[in-house]
């Protein structure tokens, strides 16, 4: 069984930083490629980066690059999403996502392409 539990969400002023993490079990962080994807009210679910196996050459949206830093520490057996310089229109649910497979790079999956998902944790950034 996968199961995957987000934390660290919040309210946050813009500008400020908050750390999203994803618990999941050892073989999972180890073999599964993972990524965060996030919904605001009234909008599709929008992938924000996918963290691939066996590289530091991640994915991320154009609208949170050199923003939000994906990682894994597998000791910890977390997924984690970095956030600074946060701003309104981040504001949305943030979801944690598996899939077994071993995707390369050059794969830019999207929501349809992961079988597992977490409940979500919620970011505001307002003033």
């Amino acid at each position: 069984e996968v199961q995957l539990v987000e934390s660290g969400g919040g309210s946050v002023l813009p500008g400020g930083s908050l750390r999203l993490s994803c618990a999941a079990s050892g073989r999972i962080l180890r073999t599964f490629t993972m990524a965060w994807f996030r919904q605001a009210p009234g909008k599709e679910r929008e992938r924000v980066a996918v963290s691939y196996l066996r590289t530091d050459n991640h994915y991320y949206a154009d609208s949170v690059k050199g923003r939000f830093i994906i990682s894994r520490d597998i000791s910890k057996s977390m997924l984690f999403l970095q956030m600074n310089s946060l701003k309104p229109e981040d504001t949305a649910m943030y979801y944690c996502a598996a899939d077994s497979r071993l995707l390369l790079t050059s794969d830019v999956p999207d929501e349809r392409d992961f079988p597992y998902w977490g409940q979500g944790t919620q970011v505001t950034v307002s003033s």
